[in-house]
């Protein structure tokens, strides 16, 4: 009846009803699985994305994957968008998202091709749902001490690196994102991930990236003359004009002889050499033995005023970025300066050394080892463009794994752990489910363990083994046993520093049970925009 009714409305609407339409669902959740499933955990394999101009990305994350690749069909894009939206809010957890709404889903088909009603199913996915979220309460492990506790949020970030990238890259980038964690978060006050500064440079290697306690600037001084290497420095952050400045209004100047333009030209000239002067007055006031001075402007700095700050030995940077300018104050303390006539001592900041390093046609300037050290920069090097893009998309991950910890202070055992764990649980209380809502917990409880079992799958071990191994596991000692994917025994995730963040499981739990259960409830796929309506009108006009 409803077809017939929507085929009265709109001639040419597009229609998969019934039983159909859940088929199609359920195929493209799968679909969409099968492309991700190959890429979870340490073990995965990588894809090689290539752009229409050649480009080439190779990466396993994911976020990225999900952005990239161009997905036509409404659902899989409907459950990619969910999947990327949360990896947006706490950073990870898009490739186990994916999974678990098509396992959902695929569990569901199997009693819905017996006759069951997806209601009943969604009803039993609902309850076991709560279930599990209940039970992650009490399977989490708190840290109350983990702002002190440099190893452990080491080993968060190593376990989310690992799925993304190579072991020993991973291991160095893990000490970069702590180091840079540590130095910009304060217990008790919100964290802002945008203090740490990404920096790319095209050369050496991928493991050559590193921690810089200060800021790498893209872009150095324009004058041959300036030191390009000093230590223990005085930097004067300001946005002050050092040139020629056009008049706001629209001004002209009327002089009748050569002198009198002279006299223009002296003053003009004179103007802007008073506030480079009261700079260098300014230096040898403050500047004692061992000790040099940096001028970072905002705004312009002219040829002649350079040359007049390079002959006293000042390093000077025109045109710097804001955001640079706002971080640098955060990593070298001082405060920026509008004018050159008051400057005081303690509205410098310092910075243990400074330096330029030319690459190709390109200037970084560096500035280390700085006092405050609010804000900092992580240094991403790589022989080439789909390298860095690799690292960095890593590194985003890695700094929200540890801001999601600081900010829960609290874990989950990782290595499948709790995915068995909460099957066993679901399987013990489903009898405490009445009625054929009973069905849906099982379906859930089975579709828990797709992480488990692809964990194995992907590290070339039997999966059904695998699973059965940690289950029994678990059964005898009464511990968070998960999978050890190099020998497949089982371990005790927590000694040796697999952790998952707890965030990102209960995100994952809710986010594929919504969607799951919303595409189960959907009996009608129509394909009858806007524009279709108005062309079928149309052609009923011709007719």
């Amino acid at each position: 009846m409803a077809t017939r009714a929507t085929n009265l409305v709109n001639p040419d609407a597009e229609i998969v009803a019934a039983s159909q339409c859940l088929q199609v669902n359920v195929a493209a959740a799968r679909g969409l699985q099968s492309v991700l499933r190959t890429n979870l955990g340490p073990r995965g394999t990588l894809k090689m994305l290539v752009g229409g101009a050649g480009q080439i990305k190779i990466t396993k994350d994911g976020n990225v994957l999900l952005h990239e690749m161009q997905i036509q069909h409404p659902t899989a894009m409907m459950i990619a968008r969910a999947a990327t939206a949360m990896d947006d809010e706490v950073g990870d957890g898009t490739t186990s998202s994916v999974l678990f709404t098509g396992e959902l889903l695929k569990q569901a088909e199997r009693y819905t091709s017996e006759g069951l009603h997806p209601r009943l199913i969604t009803e039993g996915y609902d309850i076991a749902k709560d279930m599990v979220l209940e039970y992650l309460e009490a399977f989490k492990v708190e840290q109350p001490n983990i702002y002190n506790d440099r190893e452990l949020l080491t080993n968060v970030v190593r376990t989310s690196l690992r799925t993304k990238l190579a072991a020993e890259s991973a291991d160095s980038m893990s000490d970069a994102v702590v180091d840079a964690m540590f130095s910009i978060c304060e217990e008790g006050k919100p964290i802002d991930l945008h203090m740490v500064e990404v920096m790319e440079m095209q050369h050496k290697k991928g493991s050559d990236s590193r921690f810089i306690n200060g800021m790498v600037l893209d872009h150095g001084s324009r004058h041959p003359d300036m030191p390009t290497y000093l230590e223990n420095v005085h930097i004067l952050t300001c946005n002050v004009s050092m040139e020629y400045e056009k008049t706001e209004i629209s001004a002209g100047f009327y002089y009748s002889s050569a002198e009198e333009r002279e006299k223009f030209v002296d003053s003009e000239r004179k103007f802007t050499e008073e506030k480079v002067k009261q700079v260098i007055d300014f230096k040898r006031k403050v500047c004692k033995e061992g000790e040099s001075f940096a001028l970072i402007n905002q705004k312009g700095i002219d040829p002649m005023a350079l040359d007049m700050l390079a002959k006293e030995g000042i390093f000077a940077l025109r045109r710097a970025k804001r955001r640079n300018m706002e971080r640098l104050t955060l990593a070298c303390g001082g405060m920026p300066v509008n004018s050159v006539d008051d400057i005081e001592v303690d509205m410098l900041g310092w910075a243990g050394r400074l330096r330029e390093e030319t690459l190709g046609e390109d200037k970084f300037t560096f500035v280390e080892d700085v006092k405050q050290g609010k804000s900092c920069t992580i240094l991403i090097r790589g022989p080439n463009k789909h390298t860095i893009d690799q690292i960095k998309d890593a590194v985003r991950d890695g700094l929200r794994a540890v801001k999601s910890a600081l900010e829960d202070k609290a874990l989950v055992p990782g290595a499948g752990a709790f995915e068995v764990a909460a099957y066993r649980m679901l399987m013990r209380r489903k009898a405490a489910v009445s009625g054929r809502a009973k069905l849906g917990v099982e379906a859930f409880a089975n579709a828990m363990l797709v992480v488990p079992k692809v964990l194995a799958e992907n590290s070339g071990l039997d999966v059904q083994e695998s699973i059965i191994r940690v289950e029994e596991e678990q059964e005898r000692s009464d511990q968070a046993a998960g999978l050890d994917l190099d020998s497949g025994e089982t371990f005790l995730p927590s000694t040796e520093g697999i952790w998952d963040s707890y965030t990102v499981k209960k995100q994952t739990l809710n986010l594929s049970t919504i969607l799951a259960t919303q595409l189960l409830l959907v009996d009608e796929v129509m394909k009858a925009g806007k524009a279709m309506g108005k062309s079928a009108a149309n052609v009923a006009e011709e007719d």
